[in-house]
């Protein structure tokens, strides 16, 4: 057994780093509170990586040891998840300190692939981490959408508004979809088609992610937070609808508050919406087609949407979109879950940090988890951690598929088309296509389509 470090303490050693984190934390972050109980370590899946755990991390910046801090490469093995702070009795905000202690790296020394993303955000007027112009945007949501229209039977008055002023919802896009899989935006259209929703993208300030985040760069966070939000102003939106997207929605809705960025706007994740289209009967999911079938399906709890942010009513939403979807008896949730549910370990900036090793041992607490449910499909309504889960899946060779939960809504309501089905494993590959057999009628979008055309105006489907 190799021997430990020893650190010596010497008694004129003075923290700046604490003090500083004190400095903007209400109540100092409770930084001074710890009991050394070992609660926030002990459900970390980062515990132990680089000879590092939530509490010792505290311990040192505590003990005034900012040397051993300063380009410790934990600070971006942590995924900000906040659930330490959740389990703590004191409270205590680590992952702020760890925030923070990103800051103590230089700039162009922190991850390459966190910085690009960064950077590139800050270079075109979309916002794309990827690089995606607003031209290129703008075509591409035409051109899938014609498509659409003159490929799907039904869909002939399918909309994907752009810059379409007065609207209700402004809606985010990640850049995946547009980029790399741009079916992948049709499920979503369909669903705000159905309910009437009352929705445009922007041309500019669409992007849906935010690495300047979590490359702790507070300025540039500030200014693509505040130019998407503007946009969506300009347009006369009433609320800032966050696609699936789980940083994407914390880093709008976080980053309003920390940089005071003052607007009108709501700030809304999507999962409530379409668990309140349900309840009020604007989308009719069914489960019929899984009566017989019997898959299994599990979520995944995005710590943006729900530890962090808007807490459990958000994950209750969840579980009943999907139990309305696949039957309640196809559910197998996951233990712990909700707020207390374990990190993925896909945010943070994880999976462009570079340090894929430790993201996925990391990860295999998230994998256990779910191998234990026993489930087929793991739904999760945020692109990060539907890339950590899809990659620890073929990592650890889980046999089981990761979707979004737009997919799963399409599928249940009889209208998703075989081209949109990209993440569907071979058993759902054909089930319930458009226009078969069990499928809600064909003939009820057409006169819902009809209807909204001939009103003149789309329907308001806000949660007003």
């Amino acid at each position: 057994m190799s021997e430990a470090k020893a650190i010596k303490i010497q008694s004129n050693r003075k923290s700046t780093f604490i003090d500083k984190v004190k400095a903007i934390l209400p109540a100092g972050g409770n930084l001074n509170l710890c009991l050394t109980c070992g609660a926030c370590a002990s459900g970390c899946p980062a515990t132990g990586l680089e000879g590092m755990d939530p509490r010792k991390f505290l311990r040192l910046a505590a003990l005034g040891l900012d040397d051993e801090i300063n380009g410790h490469p934990w600070v971006w093995m942590c995924s900000l998840c906040q659930r330490c702070v959740y389990v703590c009795p004191m409270e205590i905000n680590i992952p702020t300190l760890v925030y923070e202690a990103r800051t103590l790296w230089p700039r162009e020394k922190r991850p390459k692939g966190i910085l690009g993303s960064c950077d590139m955000a800050l270079r075109n007027d979309s916002c794309s981490a990827m690089g995606s112009p607003p031209e290129d945007f703008i075509f591409v949501v035409a051109d899938v959408c014609e498509e659409v229209q003159g490929d799907q039977p039904g869909w002939e008055n399918l909309q994907a508004p752009m810059d379409k002023e007065g609207s209700h919802f402004f809606l985010s896009q990640n850049s995946r979809e547009p980029v790399t899989e741009p079916e992948e935006m049709v499920p979503l259209w369909k669903i705000l088609h159905l309910v009437g929703a009352d929705w445009t993208y922007g041309s500019t300030g669409w992007g849906g992610e935010n690495y300047c985040m979590f490359l702790s760069d507070d300025k540039n966070w500030k200014a693509i937070t505040e130019k998407t939000v503007r946009k969506a102003e300009s347009l006369g939106c009433k609320v800032y609808l966050n696609t699936e997207c789980g940083h994407s929605t914390y880093s709008v809705w976080m980053g309003v508050q920390r940089h005071k960025i003052e607007t009108g706007l709501e700030i809304a994740p999507i999962v409530p919406y379409y668990a309140r289209w349900i309840r009020e009967g604007k989308i009719r999911p069914e489960s019929n087609w899984n009566k017989d079938l019997k898959i299994k399906f599990t979520v995944q709890d995005p710590c943006q949407q729900v530890r962090k942010s808007f807490g459990d009513p958000l994950a209750e939403d969840l579980r009943f979109v999907v139990k309305t979807c696949v039957g309640e008896e196809n559910f197998v949730d996951m233990t712990p879950n909700r707020s207390n549910n374990f990190c993925c370990g896909g945010g943070g900036g994880y999976l462009q940090s570079g340090y894929n090793e430790a993201r996925r041992q990391y990860g295999k607490l998230k994998f256990d988890q779910i191998k234990a449910t026993g489930a087929t499909y793991v739904v999760t309504p945020c692109h990060n951690c539907h890339a950590q889960i899809h990659d620890l899946e073929e990592h650890y060779e889980g046999g089981y598929k990761t979707i979004h939960l737009w997919t799963l809504i399409a599928l249940s309501l009889g209208v998703l088309a075989d081209t949109e089905r990209v993440y569907l494993g071979p058993d759902l590959a054909e089930v319930w296509l458009p226009g078969e057999p069990g499928t809600p009628i064909l003939s009820w979008i057409n006169r819902r389509s009809r209807a909204i055309v001939a009103s003149g105006k789309i329907q308001n489907a806000s949660l007003e």
